[in-house]
């Protein structure tokens, strides 16, 4: 995971083999986002606002999964 200056999100990663991002948000909770190409995660992860991206174009966009059992944020 990289840490990342967000108020919103807390560390990001992502897997070019799945085409999955993950994000780990501050107030709680972790998920993978399918299909992201290297491209798309190239762009979030050097967008001046890790968090404005997600809420612009992640956020309702992709198919996630929660990786805790209670996350306290819905994607």
């Amino acid at each position: 995971m990289i840490p990342v200056k967000s108020s919103l999100i807390r560390a990001i990663d992502y897997d070019p083999d799945t085409q999955k991002l993950t994000v780990e948000f501050k107030k709680g909770g972790k998920y993978a986002y399918s299909g992201v190409t290297e491209q798309f995660w190239d762009e979030f992860r050097t967008a001046p606002s890790q968090g404005k991206f997600f809420m612009m174009e992640i956020k309702g966009k992709f198919p996630f999964e929660s990786l805790q059992d209670s996350p306290a944020l819905q994607p």
